[in-house]
């Protein structure tokens, strides 16, 4: 793979795993604020970096096949787990992890490939 498909995918990545993020702490922030200005502050960055991430997906299936740029759609549900266990504080099970394991092992046969 070359540096800029690389670096195009990982940013992708990044924007989509941060807005889901900032979602889920703006829906905390409603539930206990209602939506105020601290829901605002989490859900407004959150649609400006799911729109960047969909923008950016969209301009890797103009140029790539989806069966190359899917698979790492894939590393999302890994890199949500650990850093909603990390930053949110959730529990990773041994089901959610063993998952993890295999989709990771499915990304690298598929970009095998």
């Amino acid at each position: 793979m070359k540096l800029l498909p690389a670096i195009l995918i990982f940013t992708s990545l990044v924007t989509f795993v941060s807005g889901q993020l900032l979602f889920k702490r703006a829906m905390e922030t409603s539930r206990q604020a209602g939506f105020k200005r601290e829901f605002l502050k989490f859900f407004i960055p959150g649609i400006a970096s799911m729109t960047v991430s969909f923008f950016l997906t969209l301009g890797l299936l103009q140029r790539f096949d989806l069966s190359f740029v899917y698979p790492f759609q894939g590393l999302s549900v890994i890199i949500i787990s650990a850093t909603a266990t990390f930053l949110l504080k959730e529990k990773l099970s041994f089901q959610l992890l063993l998952g993890a394991v295999l989709i990771s092992l499915g990304v690298v046969f598929v970009s095998l490939s």
